[in-house]
């Protein structure tokens, strides 16, 4: 096992490898900007380096400065978290060349499965169900005129590079095709760096279903079971739980031994997502995510799983500590994005100082946040502040636990909203409580169609 790690991210995923790390023995280096000097993750670290100013690019994004910040200090293996360098082959490739371990995919298989058309074609071969749409880029207006017309609308054009839910685009009307193949690829090119795009058949009343897999390099692939994704804003996620409510354990079980054959058909290797939109046809694969997700605690807490302590000893050469009949997931977890967003004005980031920042407590409730109070939430990354998870032996309960947990979330400051109020309003829905939602329900909830 390694005896120093450099984690290479921020905030509450920083925080949460840097203390399994520290669970395990292994002695931590974090890295951040002059933004986050004061953040969490700097203070729960052994070693901490400035890497660069704020700018993402001038820092958590800048490989020779984190290469650097590994061998200055002795780490043997770097942790990308989720975001910024985690799914960078390049990154990878770099890490090798420097001796240094780089715990996730290897750099070949992320650079395949972060192709999304690539990785369309690969899981096709695989035997996994897909969406109706193109297995190549849309290269020009025209491909994507002749395609579109040949699946049907609506479709959504996705950027091939793309993740996170940006660079996307639904098209309903033929008409409007045009301008929004342009937007998508202006911004895929802005965001990714990478213009291509392709299209699919945009499913309008379908779930999204993800599935958790770990693999080691002997061969060993588990599936830890499923988690719906579905309440989402712009395509990002807002609410998570597993199991799926209202779904057919069989079909759970079809998903699941899908992406367990998908990641052996690759080599995978690490910790990684399978993505599927599931309507009343049946399920179908959109793409994998090479890396830890930000919903991973409600796997844990219904599995028993730390999902990074096993990154780390597969990283390390050593063979999953769990076998498929060793995964029994019991009751049901919940987990709730706390973003410094005003819900009103489109979700607007409101980045300031917090005043307050108490977080609640209780039984089986989980709290995952770099922040506290006199925290200053900076305006360059991402709005997401705190990750609320909650156990309980069913869903009936679960959803009791979160409304009360998020009844006590208190948290103020210098011009700072939250999605807090929001979060209590989806889960008191109807349609969200008799599991009828579908990845379109929040837009409908929040806009409805006025007579």
């Amino acid at each position: 096992m390694f005896d120093k790690v450099l984690v290479a991210n921020r905030g509450e995923i920083a925080l949460r490898v840097l203390r399994t790390c520290k669970e395990m023995g292994i002695r931590t280096v974090a890295v951040y900007s002059t933004a986050d000097a004061d953040s969490a993750h700097v203070r729960a670290a052994d070693e901490a380096v400035q890497i660069g100013p704020p700018p993402p690019r001038q820092s958590y994004l800048s490989a020779p400065g984190i290469i650097e910040a590994a061998l200055q200090t002795g780490a043997q293996a770097i942790h990308p978290g989720y975001g910024f360098l985690s799914e960078d082959p390049d990154f990878a490739e770099v890490c090798q060349e420097n001796d240094l371990v780089f715990i996730g995919a290897p750099p070949t298989v992320i650079s395949q499965l972060g192709d999304k058309a690539v990785a369309r074609e690969l899981m096709t071969a695989a035997g996994l169900p897909l969406l109706p749409g193109s297995t190549r880029t849309a290269d020009s207006l025209t491909d994507a005129v002749e395609l579109a017309d040949h699946i049907g609308f609506p479709v959504i054009i996705k950027a091939a590079a793309g993740g996170g839910g940006r660079g996307m685009s639904v098209v309903r009307d033929r008409a409007d095709l045009p301008s929004s193949y342009r937007r998508t690829r202006g911004v895929a090119h802005a965001v990714f760096n990478d213009s291509r795009v392709y299209i699919e058949r945009y499913a309008d009343a379908a779930r999204h279903v993800e599935v958790q897999i770990l693999a080691d390099s002997f061969g060993n692939v588990v599936h830890l079971g499923e988690r719906d994704c579905s309440i989402q804003r712009r395509h990002q996620k807002l609410i998570e739980e597993t199991p799926a409510p209202g779904l057919p354990a069989e079909l759970m079980q079809q998903i699941a031994e899908a992406s367990v054959r998908g990641a052996k058909a690759v080599g995978y290797v690490g910790a990684g997502t399978f993505e599927f939109l599931v309507d009343d046809n049946g399920f179908y694969f959109m793409e994998i995510n090479c890396r830890i997700q930000v919903e991973h605690p409600v796997t844990e807490m219904v599995t028993g799983v730390d999902i990074v302590r096993e990154q780390l000893r597969v990283a390390a050469g050593l063979p999953l500590s769990v076998k498929q009949e060793d995964i029994q997931p019991r009751g049901v977890s919940v987990e709730c994005r706390v973003n410094a967003e005003d819900p009103k004005r489109n979700f607007a980031p409101t980045p300031g100082l917090l005043t307050e920042f108490n977080v609640p407590t209780g039984p089986f409730t989980r709290v995952d946040t770099h922040a506290y109070a006199g925290y200053k939430i900076p305006p360059d990354y991402d709005s997401m502040i705190a990750k609320l998870v909650v156990w309980a032996p069913d869903r009936e309960q679960a959803l009791a636990r979160m409304q009360r947990a998020l009844a006590e979330f208190q948290i103020a400051g210098n011009g700072v909203r939250t999605t807090v109020d929001l979060l209590r309003e989806v889960i008191d829905e109807p349609t969200f409580r008799e599991a009828r939602h579908t990845t379109g329900f929040l837009d409908k909830m929040m806009n409805p169609v006025t007579v």
